[in-house]
């Protein structure tokens, strides 16, 4: 392709110019064909680009289809219920609650509900009235001086960084108006931060908000952010889902000097937190470091949030709390479909446990050490609609925090673009052009009403189950589409066999 570009190339401008100065017109044509034959003399001799070697000017649109692929798969070929990691048919439901639009759908579901896959509610034929309280969870053990009423469903960490300053002002006022709590991230807390909703601020493996000069986490910077009146909360961060092991990822291009000043860093560097903490190093020095914040913030709820890995770590901690009889108020159990803004493929993909065995798992081991009453089990990963939260809360959890759901309710049209500083909608950029189309007061009702309206259906599902509260949600109100593929043998073996002595 490379010789044929240079002889017909070569020949296709001098026959241009040749026809241009003999008809004294459009000297624009040869001039323009000059560029591009000039642009593929380049190609051919530069060594960074082998396609663009091999196909001087061609080339181009191999990088132009592949830059658009994500758009062109999103509007012109995925259905409804395609898409990761989420489907059409649930963004949608998200931007409509979001909108405070209804929410319902037309003829029929688009699942295929015979596949082992399906997974439903047992609905109750005596169906109760749904209630129009939202609920509420109230977290702090006995160790804990202030208690904290959560809402049952909270925005997830996010970080100021991460997320653009009007992001974060919009989350906040939704949060405010809505009465449920927001998660500061481990960027710390900024003063889009502090709008009035209640905060659960995240400390991180790099302290951010909260460390010295040296990195090392400081008890009296950490002391001060505590007794802000927002901070309801205090989550100590081991590992999340989508990188565990790994510390979390703020791109140089977004670490402008305002993010810097925040964090106590430098500005412009790509920030990488450390993979593990370097105020405890073992299970009963996490139990320590929590003891320590609940002392420094006043007695307020501590906990810690983690996705699960090697289990015998896990139930290390467990035995420690009992040796110790020290207890976090809360654990937040991060499944490994959890989203992030920057993370290596192979952790993402290949590293952690999902959420649902999580959750099983560190209930029962709670159960097992007699320590499931003392703390409260938040779940987050993918939590993001109404039968994502019971089916959790079924599993054992007390609270979920979902991010990418309100996301969506900021205008996040899933463009997977969160890590290169050029998110479309302004949601996840520092980039000042982009972030301008992101208008604070029309995203924040959006904000508040995704949370009213998801936990209103929350509300009619447990009701069309038959049950009252949500103490009474349980894994017995969900069925599993591998329950139908032996219908005979599994699913109604007692009527069946009394069918058939009926006949006999």
């Amino acid at each position: 392709m490379r010789d044929k570009f240079l002889v017909w190339g070569a020949i296709l401008v001098v026959g241009t110019l040749v026809v241009s100065l003999l008809i004294r017109a459009h000297y624009w044509i040869p001039i323009l064909l000059l560029c591009f034959y000039l642009l593929g003399l380049y190609n051919i001799t530069q060594s960074k680009h082998a396609i663009l070697r091999n196909f001087p000017v061609l080339g181009y649109f191999r990088y132009f289809f592949e830059g658009i692929s994500p758009e062109m798969q999103q509007y012109f070929i995925e259905r409804e219920t395609d898409g990761k990691p989420f489907p059409r048919n649930e963004r949608s439901a998200a931007y409509r609650r979001a909108k405070n639009l209804g929410d319902t759908v037309a003829f029929g579901t688009q699942l295929d509900i015979n596949h082992r896959k399906y997974e439903g509610i047992k609905h109750s034929i005596y169906a109760k009235s749904p209630k129009e309280e939202l609920p509420r969870v109230l977290v702090g053990n006995e160790q804990c001086a202030k208690p904290y009423s959560a809402s049952l469903f909270n925005i997830s960490a996010m970080s100021f960084g991460s997320l653009s300053d009007r992001a974060q002002l919009s989350l906040n006022k939704g949060a405010k108006k809505g009465n449920f709590y927001h998660n500061t991230g481990e960027g710390g807390i900024s003063n889009y931060h502090l709008e009035g909703g209640d905060l659960c601020w995240q400390i991180g493996t790099g302290y951010f908000g909260c460390r010295d000069e040296h990195g090392k986490f400081s008890p009296e910077l950490f002391a001060q952010k505590a007794s802000i009146e927002n901070v309801k909360m205090i989550e100590i961060k081991l590992s999340q889902g989508a990188k565990p092991g790994h510390g979390g990822v703020l791109p140089g291009v977004k670490n402008t000097p305002e993010i810097a000043k925040i964090r106590h860093v430098m500005p412009g560097m790509t920030i990488i937190s450390p993979p593990g903490h370097s105020s405890f190093s073992d299970a009963a020095g996490l139990l320590r470091f929590v003891q320590q914040l609940r002392e420094l913030s006043g007695g307020k709820p501590v906990g810690f949030k983690l996705c699960i890995g090697d289990t015998k770590e896990f139930e290390d901690i467990c035995v420690q709390m009992n040796v110790l009889k020290i207890y976090p108020d809360f654990i937040t159990v991060d499944g490994a479909e959890g989203g992030t803004g920057a993370a290596p493929p192979e952790f993402s993909d290949g590293v952690g446990m999902p959420l649902e065995p999580a959750l099983i798992f560190v209930n029962s081991t709670l159960t097992n050490y007699n320590l499931r009453d003392k703390l409260r089990v938040i779940a987050s990963g993918k939590v993001l609609t109404s039968l994502d939260i019971l089916r959790a809360v079924a599993m054992g959890a007390d609270i979920c925090n979902n991010a990418r759901g309100f996301m969506f309710a900021l205008g996040c049209i899933q463009a997977l673009r969160c890590n290169t500083n050029a998110c479309p909608t302004g949601v996840a950029t520092q980039d000042k052009m982009l972030i301008k189309g992101l208008d604070v007061t029309d995203k924040s009702e959006r904000v508040y009403h995704f949370h009213k309206n998801t936990l209103r259906t929350c509300n009619e599902l447990i009701a069309a189950a038959g049950r009252e509260t949500y103490e009474e949600v349980d894994a017995s109100m969900f069925m599993r589409g591998d329950e139908f593929e032996h219908l005979s043998d599994v699913y109604f073996p007692d009527i069946l066999g009394n069918v058939k002595n009926r006949r006999n």
